[in-house]
């Protein structure tokens, strides 16, 4: 594989840290290899236990739950970031009003029930009694506060998108709250199931705005000291390292079993394979398909795959010359062969991706064709761009195997149009901004729809209100497909909405942002040990139930 400098010198300290992590059991990895991020797309600590020896549920149940993820998170602030790795740690502080069950079926959280009391009025009952791990209540004022935060232009939020159809958040009572929306939005409790939506203490939300107008940046507080209503609440962040989370003993409902959670940042695949094989981590992910079989092997560990609503895909930069012309973009994805990378490098595992959005979420049409494979179309279409003798670009990828095994099977395989492909390997927070920025021409990255509804699989990725950070990467500016994911967010009547989500798909197969590559399965390691742990098609790790048997 032919890099950069950059990516030489990254590669290289890449393989420094692994060689360190082998030595030192007690650093953590992450997960920002995994293809999915919210930028759909993706860690803890040292291993030592914290906490006591059991939980207060007794039957020898508790321990410290040491996970080994690929890459580290990004912000604790539910409204501060908008990627899986720190998603999976707010997950277990932060509890939303809504939240999804392994069907993605939206059940209640904060909320205890709620019902469309007008087309554009949707009202929530909140559950009483519930605390903030500072103490505080947890009441409709609170709800306002973290809805009119996410909205605030000021706080920027990459997750505004999420609620940018809400016009005011009324406090009916205590325990009553209204959302009013500019148009009627059936998927508005699915989206408060979000991350984007975990209800933060209504303090340290005046404390924040309060830094923001010291000159700190939005967030500060937030990230310094995360105060959720969850069943784990914030102890430690190492970053680069290891975030420790410890159980909330006030917690309203049942305790969580596990004494403490260490999400520990492994960022070199064959670490975390040896994380787990050793048990030295408690679990692993992602684990690369290659993997699986030493795993198997492993007395005392075994593999868990989950199916997923996640898409990887190799997206273009439409703001820079050559991808600013749709012919090259469709070339690009005639060209390449979508089987050689998810059974070269993938070993099968998944399903080749036709468009953005995954079978199981509502919206997928099997009737929209795509681009299929024609090597002799892909040069036609070159040529007939002006680029007959082909043109040299770039590809960005993170420090995953997989996506850099990706990118180089990406680059051989436009080689024989004659693009001539640079890969060029970044650190994980680093490649999130300056794809956020427009600074790269390809990129190797993932989206997971964790609503289970187009309009966050589209909407996110593709609407011009969204270029950067909150997810469209591609730079794509389109009015027609903006109308349609417009009218797909007001539309009520489900068929209506279905052929809308048909219309923007064929949209996207002309404009061609990017290359759609597969809806993967999820595959973690876990020790035997491991009991009560159950994975979402999100990825989301629901650890509350979960509990190390001695």
């Amino acid at each position: 594989m032919r890099m950069s400098k950059k990516g030489i010198l990254l590669l290289a300290f890449a393989l420094l840290l692994s060689m360190l992590l082998a030595a030192c059991a007690s650093e953590p990895d992450e997960d920002g290899g995994t293809d999915d991020a919210d930028t759909g797309e993706e860690t803890t600590d040292d291993g030592d236990d914290a906490g006591d020896d059991a939980s207060s549920e007794g039957d020898g149940q508790g321990g410290d739950l040491v996970i080994a993820k690929a890459s580290d998170m990004v912000a604790f602030d539910p409204a501060g970031s908008n990627d899986v790795p720190s998603s999976d740690v707010q997950e277990n502080i932060f509890e939303r009003l809504t939240t999804q069950d392994a069907d993605m079926e939206v059940q209640p959280s904060l909320a205890e029930s709620w019902e469309q009391v007008e087309d554009d009025i949707w009202e929530f009952q909140l559950r009483e009694g519930v605390t903030f791990h500072d103490g505080s209540e947890f009441n409709a004022e609170v709800v306002k506060a973290n809805i009119d935060r996410v909205l605030d232009p000021d706080v920027a939020s990459q997750r505004a998108f999420l609620y940018e159809m809400v016009t005011e958040v009324e406090v009916v009572d205590d325990y009553t709250v209204r959302f009013h929306t500019e148009y009627p939005f059936a998927p508005l409790p699915a989206h408060l199931a979000h991350s984007g939506g975990g209800m933060v203490a209504l303090e340290q939300i005046e404390a924040d705005y309060e830094a923001m107008e010291n000159g700190e940046e939005p967030g500060s507080v937030i990230n310094e000291n995360p105060i959720g209503t969850g069943y784990f609440k914030f102890d430690e962040w190492q970053p680069g390292e290891y975030v420790r989370l410890v159980r909330n003993e006030d917690y309203w409902g049942d305790n969580a079993l596990l004494d403490s959670v260490t999400f520990k940042v492994v960022g070199e695949d064959l670490t975390r394979v040896a994380e787990v094989t050793t048990g030295d981590s408690h679990m692993a992910y992602p684990l690369s398909p290659s993997d699986i079989p030493q795993i198997e092997e492993t007395d005392g560990a075994s593999v868990l795959q989950q199916p997923s609503v996640s898409l990887s895909y190799i997206g273009f930069n439409m703001e820079k010359e050559p991808f600013d012309d749709p012919l090259v973009r469709q070339a690009i994805n005639m060209a390449i062969d979508k089987s050689q990378i998810i059974d070269g490098i993938y070993d099968g595992i998944g399903i080749p991706a036709i468009g953005p959005i995954p079978p199981d979420v509502f919206g997928y049409d099997d009737s929209v064709s795509g681009l299929e494979h024609d090597l002799e179309e892909a040069q036609n279409l070159l040529a007939e761009a002006g680029y007959e003798d082909g043109f040299s670009t770039t590809i960005w990828t993170n420090d995953s195997r997989e996506r850099i095994d990706a990118a180089t099977n990406v680059q051989a395989q436009l080689g024989e149009i004659g693009i001539d492909v640079e890969v060029e390997v970044l650190e994980w927070g680093a490649y999130l901004e300056q794809t956020a920025n427009g600074e790269h021409d390809m990129f190797v990255l993932g989206w997971s729809t964790v609503t289970g509804d187009a309009d966050y699989a589209l909407y996110a990725l593709f609407h011009s209100n969204n270029v950067g950070e909150p997810g469209n990467r591609s730079f794509i500016r389109d009015d027609e497909l903006d109308e349609l994911l417009d009218a797909g967010r007001r539309e009520g009547d489900p068929e209506a909405r279905q052929e809308i989500y048909t219309q923007a798909q064929e949209r996207l197969t002309e404009l061609a942002p990017m290359l759609y590559l597969h809806h993967q399965e999820h595959v973690f390691s876990v020790r035997d040990e491991v009991k009560g742990l159950e994975v979402l098609p999100t990825q989301i790790l629901q650890l509350k139930d979960v509990y190390i048997e001695e």
